[in-house]
Order: structure tokens, then C-alpha cells, then sequence
């Protein structure tokens, strides 16, 4: 039955809909057809109810409309902060790609506070008992342990994820991005562009989405014939931390640097710096995101494109066919970053 939300009586507490029906003289049922049935009642049965809640100010909640289909229109994404020190997050420009794609396809996100290692999912708990939300969209899915998918699998809520369980058990549907393909394109550029030195600069390994990473640096390095012993350092996602990490790598001469993304990239840079040389003159760059600041740096920096908009709508095109269709078996794909080639590792003939 419709519940009230902003209504009250005259002792203070909500109006229901015991208390139209009351007033009006019918059933409860009577006046749960006149908000979301009235053409099964009677013109002048109608007229009583619909009076009955304009004299008491009832008004039914959202979740008590959407009873009748269901559905209340609503995705629910819970918000993580970003880690200190990451200079240029994805995780905007994924938002927004994703709420234009529901937006489009008639949703609207519903946006709440969640922590990374929070195991308790109170957020999703919460939205789950309210019926506000018909399915929920998660990201950042490298925590390894990470409960939510089989949480919500558990509990048959709909779901997609952006990005895969770092696992062998995988749960639910998802689209993520194959960074290894990113940077095995990033080392055949730096190839054509006559670099044999080629060196990675990634995250601590046991990161899933690192390694994947790094996986396509050194799959390329060996099908040309190149060294990968040594050539490869770890570094928290962090600027300085990045430029104290990379400098074992330019003291053995590397002509070329992968980096897992555009912060690590940009500690690359200020290492450079201090050394007197310039990215893309001296020592090639290239970074991972295309983050905002990219192509403002000097020299801009090359570096790979996740195709935010297309994540997007595949995760809400994916969201909807398992609301339509829960039973059905789990999509899961894998899209390609793309090269944005700048100054920091220019076209062969620049």
C-alpha cells in the first residue's frame, strides 16, 4: 500500500492511507485503485477519494507509486573518494557518461557515500529496504575480497559492475577495459618510433588492473626480442611517489617509459625535470586515462583513452536486459583503450 512522505495529520504524524480511507469511507484497497487504478472505480467513488486526500494534503512517496509497475526509474552508485595523491580520476568522467546513458534511457543515478573495505554495504541495505532503487552499477572492483557482487547476487538485485573481479570466481555482469592491449599498442608505438629501452612504471603487483597492465607491456617487449628483466618498477599511484620510483629506471638508460597511468606519468615528468631533460626529447613518456590535464602539459602527454561513453552505455544497455531478464547469462565485455598520441612520445615522422 502507498506509504506518505511529506503529509502529516493534525497530531503531527504522516497521513496514511488507513487515514484517507477513513475519511472518505472506502477500503484501503479503494484508495490504492484511486492513485494508481482509477478507471476501475465509479466517477463519484473516485471524486470522494480524490477529495478525501486534497482536504488532508496526502501525498505517496515515491517508492509507494512505483508499486504498481515495480519500477521506480532509479540506479544507485555508490561514490568512493579518491585516493590521496591521484592527481587526475577517471571516476567522474565515468559518471557522467553513465548518467547521460540512463538519463537516455529514461533512469536517473542515485548517488551515495560509500568506503572502500566497508563490508558492512549499509548504503546498498539501506536504498534495498527503502525501495528506491531497481539496480545498483559498481566500479573500482580491484579490491581483492571485494563483497558486493556476490552480496547483491545473493540477494537477486540487478547489477553490472565497470571492471572485473580480480579472481577466478567471476559474479554478474560487467564491461571493463583490457589494459594490456592499451599498453601493448603504447610499446609498438614506442617501437616505430625506433625505442629499444623500454621501461614500465606500474603499480605494486597483486594490483589486478596493474598487472593487466604491465601483462601487455612485457607481452609486446618479448615478441620483439627486447629485455624486460629490470626494466620494470612499482610505485603507489602518487605523484612523488612515482618520481622517486622511475629514477632506477632513467639512471639504466631507458629511452621510453610506460606508465600505468597519467599520475604515475606526471611523476616521470618532474623526475625528468629535475634531471635537466624534457619528456619526449630526451626520454619518451606515455601515460593511461587521458586525464584532463593531459594535453595541457609541456609537452602534452601521449597516453590511452578508457572510452568513458561507451562503458557507459554498455553498462546501462547491459543494467536494463538483466532488469528485463534476470535469469539470463552474464555479459561480460572488454572494450580498447585507444592511443592519443601528443608530444611526449610524437608520430614517427614528427
Amino acid at each position: 500500500m502507498p506509504r506518505s512522505t511529506s503529509s502529516s495529520s493534525a497530531k503531527g504524524g504522516p497521513v496514511t492511507v488507513a487515514m484517507v480511507a477513513a475519511r472518505a469511507g472506502v477500503s484501503k484497497q479503494t484508495v490504492s485503485n484511486a492513485l494508481n487504478s482509477p478507471e476501475l472505480l465509479r466517477p463519484e467513488t473516485l471524486e470522494r477519494v480524490r477529495r478525501a486526500i486534497d482536504e488532508m494534503g496526502y501525498r505517496p512517496s515515491r517508492a509507494a507509486q512505483s508499486l504498481r509497475t515495480r519500477s521506480s526509474k532509479l540506479i544507485g552508485y555508490g561514490m568512493r573518494p579518491s585516493p590521496p595523491g591521484t592527481t587526475f580520476p577517471v571516476m567522474d568522467r565515468f559518471l557522467h557518461a553513465l548518467s547521460e546513458a540512463a538519463d537516455q534511457a529514461g533512469y536517473r543515478i542515485v548517488l551515495f557515500a560509500e568506503r572502500a573495505g566497508d563490508t558492512s554495504l549499509k548504503g546498498y541495505e539501506e536504498l534495498l529496504a527503502q525501495n528506491d532503487v531497481d539496480a545498483f552499477v559498481i566500479s573500482d572492483t580491484a579490491e581483492r575480497g571485494d563483497p558486493r557482487q556476490a552480496w547483491l547476487a545473493k540477494r537477486d538485485v540487478p547489477f553490472v559492475a565497470f571492471g572485473r573481479m580480480w579472481s577466478k570466481r567471476q559474479i554478474g555482469d560487467w564491461v571493463d577495459v583490457d589494459g594490456a592491449c592499451g599498453t601493448d599498442a603504447a610499446v609498438e608505438h614506442l617501437i616505430a618510433l625506433g625505442h629499444r629501452n623500454i621501461a614500465f612504471l606500474g603499480w605494486r603487483r597483486g594490483s589486478g588492473i596493474g598487472d593487466n597492465r604491465a601483462e601487455g607491456w612485457q607481452r609486446a617487449m618479448r615478441r620483439h626480442g627486447l629485455a624486460t628483466r629490470g626494466r620494470r618498477v612499482e610505485s603507489a599511484d602518487d605523484v612523488d611517489a612515482a618520481r622517486a620510483a622511475v629514477k632506477p629506471l632513467l639512471d639504466a638508460g631507458a629511452t621510453a617509459v610506460v606508465a600505468v597511468s597519467d599520475t604515475v606519468a606526471l611523476g616521470c615528468y618532474y623526475a625528468l625535470r629535475e634531471r635537466g631533460a624534457t619528456p619526449g626529447r630526451d626520454v619518451a613518456v606515455v601515460g593511461f586515462d587521458d586525464s584532463p590535464i593531459a594535453a595541457n602539459l609541456s609537452p602534452g602527454l601521449t597516453t590511452l583513452a578508457q572510452p568513458l561513453e561507451e562503458i557507459g552505455r554498455e553498462c546501462v544497455r547491459i543494467l536494463l536486459a538483466r532488469i528485463a531478464a534476470p535469469a539470463a547469462p552474464p555479459e561480460r565485455i572488454l572494450l580498447d583503450p585507444s592511443l592519443v598520441v601528443r608530444d611526449s612520445a610524437p608520430t614517427p615522422d614528427a
